[in-house]
This record gives structure tokens, sequence and C-alpha cells, in this order.
């Protein structure tokens, strides 16, 4: 299993999105990159992965790999419909 880091931006990531009323873990932001429902390539070394995070969001997570590392860039919550093709919850 590769490494995972994260950015600076991605570590305060946690904290803002917290002030906003939506608390990520550092568990489930591993999880989706590890477990992920959906991958997509962004082309130029960047990847987002996605999961479902509960009944109407995903959690989806920018990164790239580095060696035997996967680098968190960024990290949000996106809703279900617009990410999973119209989805209605």
């Amino acid at each position: 299993m590769l490494r995972i880091r994260y950015t600076k931006h991605a570590r305060h990531k946690f904290e803002v999105l917290r002030k906003h009323g939506f608390d990520v873990r550092p568990e489930q932001v591993e999880r989706t990159v590890q477990e992920p429902d959906m991958v997509v390539n962004e082309g130029g070394g960047i990847w987002i992965a996605q999961r479902r995070v509960s009944v109407r969001h995903v959690l989806r997570v920018v990164y790239r790999k580095e060696g035997d590392e996967i680098v968190v860039i960024t990290f949000y919550p996106g809703r279900r419909r617009r990410y999973e093709g119209g989805i209605q919850s």
C-alpha cells in the first residue's frame, strides 16, 4: 500500500470544511483514495478519487502519485446528483 502525504493546502482544508459544517476526517480521505467508487484521470498526473460519504454527498480527493507516495492536493464534498450522473436522493 502506498503512503499518503498531504500538501499544506490539504491539511488546512480539514479546518476550512469543518468551519462550513462538513467534518471530514483523514480516515475518510485515505479510504476514498484506497477504495474509491470511481477514479477520474484529469491528465498531467492528476487523479480524482470519489467515494460516497452520505445519502446526498460524495467526497472527491485530488491527488498525484510520486514514487511510492500518494500526495493529496485537496479534497472537497460534492453533491451526488452532480457527480454520479443525475442520481436523485
